[in-house]
């Protein structure tokens, strides 16, 4: 199964992913979440490691568009709201089989080649 990497064509951070593994010939599933969202499957294997907080871009524009500082929903809810409003998820979500990665990780990615992906 090649890497997939969940993200969107305008962040640089996604540009960078697809790019790291271009270079190094590895094939990549690439899922634009401004035409498709990731599943609730796929958000709970990243939800499991890194926590839903750290899937949230608090940072970004429809976080702010949508009013949600003040927001403090448990983890089931913030499913649900990212299943809706992809574009609140960090940027860009890696999955190599069972490693995952959230944002510009190049140091994680390098020992994942160094593993020969797998």
């Amino acid at each position: 199964m090649p890497v997939q990497i969940f993200g969107t064509k305008k962040s640089a951070a996604t540009r960078k992913a697809q790019r790291f593994f271009a270079e190094r010939r590895v094939p990549v599933h690439f899922v634009d979440l401004a035409e498709r969202a990731a599943s609730k499957g796929e958000l709970q294997r990243f939800v499991q490691k890194f926590g839903v907080d750290a899937l949230i871009d608090r940072e970004g524009k429809r976080f702010h568009e949508l009013g949600l500082g003040p927001a403090r929903y448990g983890t089931d809810r913030w499913l649900d709201i990212l299943q809706d409003e992809p574009l609140l998820l960090m940027q860009p979500l890696v999955r190599n089989v069972n490693k995952l990665s959230i944002g510009d990780s190049d140091e994680e990615w390098k020992r994942w080649v160094a593993e020969g992906l797998t």
